[in-house]
């Protein structure tokens, strides 16, 4: 299964709709690891992409972490919805530290 980690780093946020039909072409399934409302009001809400990406026929989780906070449950949620969701997996968050950071603990769990 292939895996992509990250946002655009420095980029705008891009909208649900984008961001289910066409932003991250070839993706089936997505991990949202940044908290509503983490970077503002312009960010759209969980719910929103959730619903963008459901009409578009792709999978979404919504797992938020905050980066200086990540728990060892935190990893094990991350690993486990890497194996569920169809792939190619795109998670993301405002940089793509945490999801940087997340994928590669849960690539130390086995």
């Amino acid at each position: 299964m292939q895996h992509a980690v990250g946002e655009r780093p420095g980029g705008p946020h891009v909208g649900p709709t984008a961001r289910a039909g066409g932003a991250a072409p070839g993706h089936k399934g997505f991990i949202i690891n940044r908290p509503d409302f983490e970077v503002g009001p312009a960010q759209p809400p969980a719910a929103d992409v959730s619903k963008a990406a459901a009409a578009a026929g792709r999978k979404i989780e919504y797992q938020p972490v905050v980066g200086s906070a990540m728990t060892a449950a935190d990893v094990v949620r991350f690993a486990e919805l890497l194996r569920t969701l169809p792939g190619p997996v795109l998670a993301y968050c405002r940089t793509g530290t945490r999801c940087t950071n997340l994928f590669a603990a849960a690539q130390q769990l086995g």
